[in-house]
C-alpha cells in the first residue's frame, strides 16, 4: 500500500508550476549529450539523412513516452513516479527494485559523470591536476545538494535559470552556425564508411543509446507531482511544451553541426560544438561553449536530484527503504536525508569508476528495461480504472503505448544480444537490491502478519 500522508511530520511544499515541470524536463534532458554524442554517432552511421532519422524516431519515441507519464502521472498525482506507477500495479517488490536501481546506479551515475565533464570544460579557463580535477567535480556536486537541501523553490530557480541560459547557448550555436558559415549545405549530403564498424545493425543499436541517452528526462517530471501546485494541469502541459523544446533544438544543433563540419569533420572534433562555433566567430567560440557547457551539466545534474530523491523520500514512506529518507527538514520542507544520500553515492561512484564512459554505459540499458516495466504498469492501470475521473487520456491509445512497449522491448533485446558481458554487469547492479527487497518487502509482509495474528481477532 502507497502511504503518502503522516501527520507527524511536515509535508513537502506545492509550489511548483508547469512551468517548473518544463524547466525540469529540458534541464534534466539537455545534459552534455548533445556536445559530447555527435561525434561518436557520426563515426557509427554513414551519413547525415541517417543521423537525421535516429534523432527524429527518438524524439517521436520520446513524444510517446511523455504520453504515457502525463497520463500516469495525473492519475496519481503524488510524489515519487515510477515507483508510485509500478507499485500500484505490480506490487511493492517491483516497485523497490526500480527504486533501488535509481539510487545504485541510474539516477546517481549523471551525478557523477557529468560532474566529470562540466570540470573538464572549465578546464578552458584554468588548469587543474587530477586531484584538483575530482576534488571540482565533488564540489560541484556539494553545491548542487546544498540547493537542493535549502528548499524546492532555490532548486527550481536554479533549474529554470540554467535551462533558459542552456537552451539560449544552443539556440546561439545554431543561429551563428547559420549565419555566420558561409553556404555550405553540400556538407549535408556528405557521406562516408562507418569507423566502428561492427555490424549495421550493432551500429544502429549502438547510435540509438547514444541518442537516447541525450533525450532522457521526460519521466522525471512525475517524481514531483506532489509538489505542484495543480498537477492534472502543469504535468501534461509542462512535459509536451518540454519535449518540443528539447526536441527542435537537437534536430536545429545536430544539423548545424553537420552543416558546418560534414560527417568527417564531424569524426574528427573531439568537441563538435567548440569546432562548430570556431568555424563561425574563431577561438572566442570555445570559450562560450565551455560556459554553456558547465551551466548545462549542473543544471541537469540538479534537476535530476530533485526529482529522484523523492523517490527514496515516498519509499521510505512506504516502510520499503531506510527510514531515515522520509525525514523532511522541518525549516526547508525537503527530503534532506534522501538528497544527502543522493550526493553521498553520487560521489562515491565518481571515486570508484572515475571515468564518464565506464559511468554512463550501463545507465541507459536499466533505464529502459524499467521503461518496458512502466508501459506495462500503465496498460494495467488503465484497465482497473485508477484514478480515472481527472486523468489526462493519451490519444492513440492502445496502439501508441503497444508500439513504445515493443520498441523499448526490442532495444533491450539487441543490447544484451551484442553485448552480453556488458549487459550483464548492469543487470548485476540491479539485481544487489534482492536481498534487500527480501528484507524490506517480503519481511514487512510477515512482520506486518505476525502483528495481527499476536493482536487478535477484531474486537477481542
Amino acid at each position: 500500500m502507497l502511504d503518502q500522508s503522516n501527520a507527524s511530520q511536515p509535508s513537502l511544499k506545492k509550489v511548483l508550476t508547469w512551468v517548473d515541470a518544463m524547466g525540469i524536463l529540458v534541464g534534466i534532458t539537455i545534459g552534455s549529450g548533445i556536445f559530447a554524442t555527435p561525434q561518436r554517432i557520426a563515426m557509427l552511421v554513414e551519413s547525415f539523412p541517417v543521423v537525421l532519422g535516429l534523432w527524429v524516431g527518438v524524439a517521436a519515441f520520446a513524444l510517446i513516452g511523455g504520453l504515457i507519464y502525463a497520463e500516469l502521472g495525473t492519475r496519481m498525482p503524488v510524489t515519487g513516479g515510477e515507483y508510485v506507477y509500478i507499485t500500484k500495479a505490480f506490487g511493492p517488490f517491483a516497485g523497490f527494485m526500480f527504486g533501488w536501481a535509481q539510487l545504485f546506479i541510474i539516477r546517481t551515475s549523471p551525478a557523477a559523470g557529468l560532474s566529470i565533464i562540466a570540470v573538464d570544460y572549465l578546464e578552458h579557463f584554468v588548469a587543474l591536476t587530477p586531484t584538483q580535477q575530482t576534488l571540482a567535480a565533488l564540489g560541484i556536486i556539494v553545491v548542487i545538494g546544498c540547493i537542493n537541501y535549502l528548499g524546492v523553490k532555490p532548486a527550481s530557480v536554479f533549474q529554470n535559470v540554467t535551462s533558459v541560459l542552456k537552451v539560449a547557448g544552443l539556440i546561439a550555436i545554431i543561429v551563428l552556425g547559420v549565419l555566420l558559415v558561409g553556404p555550405a549545405e553540400g556538407q549535408l549530403q556528405t557521406a562516408a564508411p562507418v569507423t566502428l564498424e561492427t555490424g549495421m545493425l550493432a551500429n544502429l543499436v549502438a547510435a540509438l543509446y547514444l541518442v537516447m541517452f541525450t533525450s532522457i528526462g521526460w519521466e522525471r517530471v512525475g517524481y514531483v507531482a506532489g509538489e505542484m501546485k495543480n498537477p492534472r494541469r502543469a504535468l501534461p502541459r509542462g512535459i509536451l511544451l518540454g519535449l518540443a523544446v528539447v526536441g527542435v533544438v537537437y534536430l536545429l544543433a545536430n544539423t548545424v553541426y553537420f552543416r558546418t563540419l560534414g560527417i568527417e569533420g564531424l569524426r574528427a572534433a573531439e568537441r563538435v560544438a567548440t569546432a562548430t562555433m570556431t568555424v563561425a566567430i574563431g577561438p572566442v567560440g570555445a570559450a562560450i561553449i565551455a560556459v554553456i557547457v558547465v551551466i548545462s551539466c549542473t543544471g541537469s545534474i540538479n534537476g535530476t536530484m530533485l526529482s529522484s530523491t523523492r523517490v527514496y523520500y515516498t519509499m521510505a514512506k512506504d516502510g520499503l527503504f531506510f527510514r531515515w529518507f522520509q525525514h523532511v527538514h522541518p525549516k526547508y520542507r525537503t527530503p534532506a536525508l534522501a538528497i544527502l544520500a543522493h550526493c553521498v553515492w553520487g560521489a562515491v561512484i565518481l571515486l570508484a569508476r572515475g571515468g564518464f564512459e565506464d559511468i554512463v554505459a550501463g545507465m541507459i540499458f536499466a533505464v529502459l528495461i524499467f521503461y518496458g516495466v512502466t508501459a506495462s504498469a500503465f496498460f494495467v492501470l488503465r484497465h482497473r480504472r485508477v484514478g480515472e475521473a481527472m486523468a489526462f487520456k493519451m490519444p492513440g491509445y492502445p496502439i501508441l503505448p503497444a508500439v513504445y512497449l515493443a520498441i523499448t522491448i526490442a532495444l533491450v533485446v539487441l543490447r544484451a544480444w551484442y553485448e552480453p558481458q556488458a549487459s550483464l554487469i548492469d543487470l548485476a547492479f540491479v539485481a544487489t537490491g534482492l536481498p534487500f527487497a527480501i528484507y524490506w518487502v517480503w519481511g514487512k509482509g510477515r512482520r506486518s502478519r505476525r502483528a495481527a495474528a499476536a493482536a487478535g481477532p477484531a474486537g477481542s
